[in-house]
């Protein structure tokens, strides 16, 4: 083959690779299935995160890291003042637990969608458990956000660090950020919005005045996976944001809408019981579908 044409097919072939990786940001989703979990680029701040060196097991089927609470709440505070001021993709937390193991694995979409975040941690203690047996280096603790947030919010008071809540009921996240203000009064809450939108413009009207207060941590409080499709959707318009961690019920737990379970029964890993009797129409059946499906694969699909 003449020079010439070796030298267009690899220039074409370039230019096709480059296309093909380059990553796309979405505007308006309809499902998880549009999302463009598979063709983010691992820019180079990515690679450079602080939580990519966290040792990882492969618990229930997901990489989970091998991190304390405090460890975690100091990362994410280093991170989200790295980044400030640099207009990058906001680094992105997440957790599993149960449900999350059952819907991972019955939902490829979804496993796809929570492989794109920087760190997942478990918040299940059956992980833990687990991880005792199966990995060479199990997990120290169960890493449940609702403890998490205090853990953030006092290393984030005592370095300047700014956050915002976003998410729950209007009451809810009212009743949140009050509690949060008087325990934490040197913490810098910049703003907080209930999770509940009319229609896209709002959302995005929403993620907009997020990126101008540009907050150093976003805690995204909608539960799995809205809270997750969110981000999928909006990430691109929160380059002002540091860290986001998605938080679950977190802000009816701050407000005391929800009590937590006693905290034996949180050790022993039958918090989800004790929601469970809380919420039995909610929660009953779900979770006597995917707990015993969630605990299999917690046995099998768990490698060293």
């Amino acid at each position: 083959m003449p020079q010439v044409q070796i030298a267009k097919r690899a220039q074409t072939t370039g230019a096709e690779r480059r296309a093909s990786d380059r990553r796309v940001a979405p505007f308006s989703i309809e499902s998880i299935e549009a999302l463009p979990f598979g063709e983010r680029r691992v820019g180079g701040e990515r690679r450079r995160s602080r939580f990519l060196h966290w040792k990882r097991n492969l618990i229930g089927g997901l990489p989970i890291v091998v991190a304390d609470r405090v460890e975690t709440a100091r990362a994410m505070v280093d991170e989200a003042l790295k980044r400030r001021g640099l207009w990058r993709y906001p680094a992105y937390m997440t957790s599993t637990n149960g449900e999350v193991t059952y819907r991972c694995a019955v939902d490829p979409a979804e496993h796809a969608m929570f492989l794109q975040a920087d760190a997942i941690h478990a918040d299940g203690m059956p992980h833990v458990f687990v991880s005792r047996f199966k990995c060479d280096v199990p997990l120290p603790e169960r890493v449940a956000t609702t403890d998490l947030f205090h853990d953030v919010a006092r290393e984030a008071s005592k370095r300047g660090a700014t956050m915002f809540m976003l998410g729950a009921d209007e009451t809810s996240n009212r009743l949140a950020a009050e509690l949060v203000t008087s325990r934490y009064p040197d913490l810098k809450l910049v703003g907080r919005r209930n999770g509940f939108f009319a229609d896209q413009d709002e959302e995005i009207a929403a993620c907009r005045q997020i990126a101008e207060l540009a907050p150093d941590i976003l805690w995204v409080s909608m539960g799995v996976p809205r809270e997750q499709l969110f981000i999928g959707r909006h990430r691109h318009l929160l380059t002002t944001v540091g860290v986001i961690k998605t938080s679950g019920g977190l802000f009816d737990f701050l407000s005391g809408s929800k009590p937590r379970a006693p905290l034996w029964m949180q050790r022993l890993g039958f918090e989800w019981l004790w929601r469970m009797a809380l919420e039995p129409r909610r929660l009953g059946m779900r979770y006597l579908k995917t707990n015993p499906y969630a605990m299999y694969l917690l046995l099998t699909q768990t490698t060293r």
